[in-house]
């Protein structure tokens, strides 16, 4: 699934190719995605004009002149792209929303478990996140940060999934972080110290930062807006290395499922503690 970092490329692709072009005609497919897109809506969307595109957690928000939102999460194998009109049109493509500048805004799932949806206005769109999304992972606040982690006795690979604790981060980068801070994923948050919080905090700073430096990360189906792919996979430290050398001391990753996920990590670097 799409992380934080693959969104933001998504978003940031998209940026230059789609902000102040309108909306022409809008095409969509006859299966339905996780959440059902409604007829009139196709009506509210011809003929504004995007004004901006931006990301909260895993999710991208295109803001309308209407006042509207186009509000898409890429599930599982979303893919959210610019393209000039004239390419060929992909199969499982969903939503083809037709530019006045000849280039088409196209919503292509293989599994369908994404969406896009029309959202009257960005109060709405609030409203319905609510509670569900923690801050983004850049500047965390550390104290509320690590009151949060040391009063839980849920795993760590359990919180750093909650998306209520932090926005964007998955299983990926997850495992990433706690690779860089040296935990386990199955040590208890109420286990650590505030010096281990902080150790955390920072790796995933670090961690989310690197990977959209490097487009995100093309595991099978993510492509960025333009239609590159991503190339942190290139760098991952443990996820989907099970078996191989670690980088730092060449102990073989191992992988167990913590909090329903596959969960990678070297033995020796992140031993647990309780």
């Amino acid at each position: 699934m799409p992380e934080l970092p693959e969104v933001e490329t998504v978003v940031r692709d998209l940026r230059p190719l789609i902000v102040g072009r309108c909306i022409v005609s809008v095409r969509v497919g006859s299966k339905k995605l996780r959440k059902p897109w409604e007829q009139e809506w196709a009506d509210c969307v011809v003929g504004t004009t995007p004004l901006a595109i931006r990301r909260r957690g895993k999710w991208i928000l295109v803001d309308l002149d209407s006042g509207a939102i186009l509000l898409v999460h890429l599930g599982m194998t979303g893919q959210f792209t610019a393209v000039p009109a004239g390419e060929p049109a992909p199969d499982h493509l969903h939503f083809t929303f037709a530019l006045n500048d000849g280039s088409e805004l196209r919503y292509r799932d293989t599994r369908r478990f994404g969406s896009v949806q029309w959202i009257a206005s960005d109060a709405l769109v609030q409203d319905a996140f609510g509670e569900r999304l923690g801050p983004e992972p850049f500047d965390i606040p550390a104290k509320p940060f690590a009151e949060a982690l040391r009063s839980s006795r849920r795993n760590l690979k359990a919180l750093l999934l909650d998306q209520s604790l932090l926005a964007g981060v998955g299983n990926i980068y997850a495992d990433e972080s706690l690779f860089r801070s040296g935990l386990h994923p199955q040590t208890l948050g109420s286990s650590l110290k505030p010096k281990d919080c902080d150790r955390l905090r920072l790796a995933i700073e670090e961690v989310i930062a690197k990977a959209i430096d490097g487009r995100g990360s093309t595991i099978r189906d993510y492509i960025g807006g333009s239609g590159l792919r991503g190339g942190y996979q290139d760098e991952f430290t443990v996820y989907g290395r099970t078996g191989e050398a670690c980088v730092n001391c060449g102990t073989a990753i191992e992988m167990i499922r913590v909090a329903g996920r596959a969960s990678h990590f070297c033995p020796k670097c992140q031993k647990r503690k309780n």
